[in-house]
Formats: C-alpha cells, sequence, structure tokens
C-alpha cells in the first residue's frame, strides 16, 4: 500500500556515547523518560521502549499505564528488542514526537512514538502511535500492551474484533492496532507479540481510546496522515515564540514540555505530568500534581507574554478567571484543570517509585491558606492587561472584592509559597500580599477595576511593606527571612524584583543572594529552597533559576549567565527536568515533567535576553 509522507528521521550522532539501559527492581531513574502527549493526556516513554505512565482520556484522569508507580500492578506498553542493546533518543526538532535508536549486535531498529495532531481538529479520541523502523540488520523485537486501568486497579480484559483488540473500563474505550508487526494475541491481560525487523521493514502500531463515545479502528493510511501532520503542527506552534537569545534550545523544548501540560479542555497548566514520584527517595513528600496552581499560572502567563506566546497565556488567564469566580473573594492555592474546588486527597494502593509511598491521588492543598494566591492572582491579569486585555467590568468587581478581603486576612500565618504543615507569618506570603495591593492599584490606575476602597488598599499596601521591612528582615544576616522571628532563609524571596518589590540594584537583595549562596548552595548552580532541606529533599530545580533572575537584576550578570549555563546543562538527554535533582549524581527527583522548572528556564532567560540588551 502507498503510504503518506513521514515524521522526519533523527540525524543521530554516531560518534555520541550510547547507553545500555537496565531496570532495577523493575524501575527505571527518572531521567531515562521523555514525555510525548497532544495538550489532553501525556505518556512517558522510557530509554527501552517502555511507556510506563498514560491517563486517559485526560492527563487528570485515572491511568492506563502506571507501571512507573507499580511495575508489576500498574500496567505498561513495551516495545523493546529482546536482545541486549544500546540506545539513542531525541525529539524530532521543534516537536513532541519522540524517536529512539535501539542498537543490536544484530541490527538497528528505531521506534518513533507520539500522540497524534491533525492541524485545525481536534479529535475526541486519543491516538498513540508507534512507529518500529528497521535501519540495518534484523532486530528481534518484543511488543506487550497491558494496561491495568484506574491505577492497576482493573486489569485489561481484551476482546478480539475484525479491526483489531478492544478492550474497556466503564466508558472508557481502547482499540489496538497492528500492521507489519507480527502475529499479536491475546496473552492474559496483554496483547502481546513478537517479530524480527530487517532493514527499510516498517510496522505501526495504533492505541486509541475514547470516553463515552465510539471508538474509532481507524486503517493504516488515516493513521500515518495523521502521523505525518504531527510534527508540522508542533513546529507551527513554536515557532511563534520571539526569544532570540542564547539558550533558545532550551527554552524551546521548556515551551513545548508546557505544551504537553496545557489542558486542552481549560488552557489551565498543570503542574507536572504525574503523581506521586517522590521527592527523596524514601520519603514522604509524594504528591499528585496533575492540577493547576495560582501560583504556577502567573509565572506562566509572565513567561507566554515575554516568548510572544500570547494565545496559550490568554486561555490560562480566562482558565482561572472562571475558577476563581466560584471561590472569590476567597482564592485557593489550587484548582482541578477544569477549574474546580479541589479538596480531596487519598492513598491508592501502589508500590510507589521505588517502593516509596504513598501514592496519592488528589491534593489537599487546596484547603490550605496561601495568602500567595491572591498576589499571584492580581500579578497575572495586571500583566495580561499590560499587554492590552481589557477586564469584564464584572472581573472588576471581583478583583475590588478579593483586594478588600486581602485587607482583612493579610496579618494571619498560613501555608506560605511551599504548602508548608505549620502556619506562619513567611516573607514570601507577605511579599505577594505587597504584590496583590500595588497590582489592584496600578489596575485602578489603568481604568480595569473600580477605585471604591483605593485609600484602604494605600494604607495596606504600605502596612505589608512596613511589616516586611522591619519583621521579616534579618540584621544578622543582611538577608530576608524565611519567616518571622526566624533566621532561616528561603530561596522564594529571590522573586522579589520580578514582582516589582525591590529596584534593581537592590542593596537588601544583594546581600540576600550572598547569604542563600552560602547557606542553601547545593553545588553545581544547584540550591535547595529553604533552610534545613539539606537533609530532607533534593535541589529544588525552580529556585535555582530563580537565583539567575535575582543575579541579573543586581547587575551580576557573569555569574547569572555561568549559573544558567550550568543549570540548562543538568536537563536529561531530551531537554527535561523535574522539580528536583540530586547534587551529587544529578538524578531527577519529583513529579515530571514539571511545569515550575520549565517556566522558571524560561524566564531566566528571557531576564538575560532583556538585561543584555
Amino acid at each position: 500500500m502507498s503510504q503518506a509522507k513521514q515524521p522526519d528521521s533523527a540525524e543521530w550522532d554516531t560518534a555520541a556515547a550510547r547507553a545500555r539501559v537496565e531496570r532495577v527492581d523493575g524501575y527505571l531513574p527518572i531521567e531515562q523518560y521523555a514525555a510525548i502527549g497532544d495538550g489532553r493526556t501525556l505518556a512517558l516513554v522510557g530509554c527501552d521502549g517502555s511507556i510506563d505512565w498514560m491517563c486517559l482520556p485526560e492527563l487528570d484522569a485515572p491511568s492506563a499505564f502506571a507501571s512507573i508507580l507499580d511495575p508489576e500492578r500498574g500496567g505498561c506498553f513495551i516495545v523493546t528488542p529482546a536482545v541486549p542493546f544500546r540506545v539513542q533518543r531525541q525529539y524530532i526538532h521543534g516537536t513532541n514526537v519522540l524517536q529512539t535508536r535501539f542498537e543490536a549486535d544484530c541490527g538497528v531498529v528505531e521506534v518513533t512514538d507520539a500522540v497524534t495532531l491533525e492541524p485545525g481538529f481536534q479529535a475526541p479520541w486519543r491516538e498513540l502511535v508507534r512507529v518500529i523502523e528497521g535501519v540495518a540488520g534484523e532486530v528481534p523485537m518484543r511488543i506487550s500492551c497491558q494496561p491495568a486501568f484506574r491505577f492497576g486497579q482493573s486489569p485489561a480484559v481484551w476482546e478480539t474484533t475484525e479491526s483489531g483488540f478492544v478492550t474497556r473500563d466503564h466508558d472508557l474505550l481502547v482499540g489496538l492496532q497492528g500492521w507489519d508487526v507480527g502475529e499479536l494475541r491475546i496473552d492474559g491481560s496483554a496483547v502481546a507479540g513478537e517479530s524480527v525487523i530487517r532493514k527499510d521493514d516498517r510496522g505501526v502500531l495504533a492505541f486509541c481510546s475514547t470516553d463515552d463515545q465510539a471508538l474509532p479502528m481507524p486503517d493504516r493510511e488515516s493513521v500515518e496522515r495523521r502521523l505525518a501532520a504531527t510534527p508540522e503542527t508542533w513546529r507551527s506552534w513554536i515557532s511563534r515564540h520571539t526569544y532570540a537569545g542564547p539558550w533558545r534550545e532550551a527554552v524551546e523544548r521548556s515551551l513545548l514540555a508546557l505544551n504537553l501540560l496545557a489542558d486542552g479542555r481549560s488552557g489551565a497548566i498543570a503542574a507536572a505530568g504525574t503523581s506521586s514520584l517522590p521527592e527523596a527517595i524514601g520519603g514522604q513528600r509524594n504528591y499528585d500534581y496533575r492540577f493547576a496552581w495560582v501560583r504556577d499560572l502567573s509565572f506562566t502567563v509572565d513567561a507566554m507574554l515575554r516568548m510572544g506566546m500570547d494565545a496559550l497565556a490568554y486561555r490560562s488567564i480566562a482558565w482561572i478567571v472562571q475558577a476563581v469566580e466560584q471561590t472569590a473573594p476567597r482564592v485557593d492555592p489550587v484548582y482541578t484543570l477544569t477549574g474546580q474546588v479541589l479538596r480531596d486527597q487519598r492513598p491508592l494502593e501502589l508500590a510507589g517509585y521505588r517502593r516509596t509511598t504513598p501514592v496519592n491521588l488528589g491534593n489537599k492543598a487546596g484547603s490550605q491558606l496561601q495568602l500567595g494566591g491572591t498576589g499571584d492572582l492580581l500579578q497575572t491579569i495586571w500583566q495580561s492587561a499590560c499587554h492590552g486585555a481589557i477586564l469584564s467590568p464584572q472581573v472588576g468587581e471581583r478583583l475590588a472584592d478579593i483586594a478588600d478581603q486581602l485587607c482583612l486576612i493579610w496579618r494571619r500565618p498560613d501555608a506560605g509559597l511551599w504548602e508548608l504543615g505549620s502556619y506562619a507569618q513567611y516573607t514570601t506570603s507577605k511579599l505577594s500580599c505587597w504584590v496583590a495591593f500595588e497590582r489592584v492599584l496600578d489596575l485602578v490606575a489603568m481604568g480595569q477595576v473600580p477605585p471604591r476602597s483605593v485609600n484602604r488598599w494605600k494604607r495596606e499596601r504600605e502596612a505589608v511593606r512596613h511589616y516586611i521591612e522591619t519583621e521579616l528582615w534579618s540584621e544578622r544576616r543582611q538577608s530576608y527571612r524565611f519567616k518571622a522571628d526566624s533566621d532561616e532563609l528561603d530561596c522564594g524571596v529571590l522573586l522579589a524584583a520580578r514582582r516589582g518589590y525591590l529596584p534593581r540594584g537592590s542593596e537588601r537583595l544583594n546581600s540576600t543572594i550572598d547569604a542563600i549562596s552560602s547557606e542553601l548552595d547545593a553545588g553545581d548552580g544547584l540550591l535547595y529552597r529553604y533552610s534545613g532541606m539539606q537533609e530532607e529533599e533534593n535541589a529544588f530545580l525552580a529556585c535555582s533559576f530563580w537565583m539567575v533572575e535575582a543575579l541579573a537584576y543586581v547587575g551580576r550578570l557573569e555569574e547569572a549567565q555561568a549559573r544558567m549555563g550550568q543549570l540548562v546543562g543538568h536537563a536529561n538527554d531530551v531537554g527535561l527536568f523535574s522539580e528536583e535533582m540530586e547534587p551529587s549524581g544529578h538524578s531527577l527527583r519529583g513529579n515530571y515533567p514539571q511545569a515550575l522548572s520549565h517556566l522558571a528556564l524560561i524566564n531566566a532567560a528571557a531576564i538575560l535576553e532583556q538585561m543584555d540588551a
């Protein structure tokens, strides 16, 4: 049969070192995963060709594959050589289409993985396509598609149809088809098979799913056509950015990673693509990050507007306005991707990544008092207004209500930026309260918010600043504190300049930088979040990029650029970051890919470009 034009082939560095892949107790290192998706769901593809994480039909739905959290029960989709191999991989340039090159003594094969897209059309189904191509010699391949729905609670029960294999879990329908991949058969809860791929062979697997709709079982030509169109769809999107600085490759990969986390239904940005990947092996900090934080939204809008990616920024703003409407004048720290209130968290019966439990569904951070959310919200709206957005009168009134509420509560202790269990007077929270009053006054000056409480907002803004400068500054440390009545330090205060609280070149920011660098340094450009974390968790990647920003703001550009080079070099082989990194071996820790880490990279790159202009 004739085939549609195929995705670009990767240009492989034949001199590059090629790694052998070995699992330990069934687990791969987090950095050995790459992410693919379509803006509705996301899959993690291991270096050995196993898809070990994918939720259906959306990123925040229950999992179909979750062996990253439980190799025995979680479910996976394996396409891998049946003989020892070495591996290289990379994304097709400017896309979220992954190509993996397996080299065995007997030959070479390349596997292309994508969740397909069609320009101008959002399909009601998800389509994961895996293509196996022979490059040299002949390589025996092993295939096993073994979903375990609802986080491993419901193993697949497959049926054979004329078009392929079908299984279901309640309203979720899943189909698997294969062409030129050898004979596939039902083997327990898996569809499995073996084949020998020779030079110029091309096998195709299509894994389709729908929720409460008819399941398509497409022909090969349709699958190949959508796969061929997917790279250009990604390239068309990424080509809109305006960044022209020296970190272009890292910025583009970060933008593409963020688009994988951008919910196609609402425009919300998920904090990460996974749940419960631990911040430290054997620790308790294992959270579900498949929700949208108001804090992250502020960074998102800042990054996207700086990069010229206005459409994604405005979709995110529309999401937060709709979400906050349900809770105003209260601003929750986190909402679901469809803008609903989030309160519940419960453990799941999974072994956990490298046997680290608990594995959690949901996130209880939504029930915390986090004063910073109000500042994050108003900063976000102000950013959009500075780019020409006009608020409706109803939104303006609602923002005034939120500012009035903040006048009543800003003096309270809260959970802070880091969502801690012990409430205190955290400096990052008070800085955000100052930002909230400053931005609502800016919006009044723009005619976007009614001026009904201007004098009150001005008084409270000055009261917050007085509190910060008298109670949250340490003369002994010459630094802003982590919290009142403490000389501990917190990297979160490095954001003070970006938010407009401190002027560029601020002496207090300069000395705070030195204090933080001295106490929280983890080596190689990395930083711990706050005092005491050196023994409890790993270096926090977003904080490390925030230091780059702060250095740039005080005019220490050479230091900022050197640190930026170190940090960008810590990405894994396909340019992705999780939340944290082990300082010793640079292993990734925490949920993955992590929006906040990539947002921090983008904003640091943009500020360096701006300061260097």
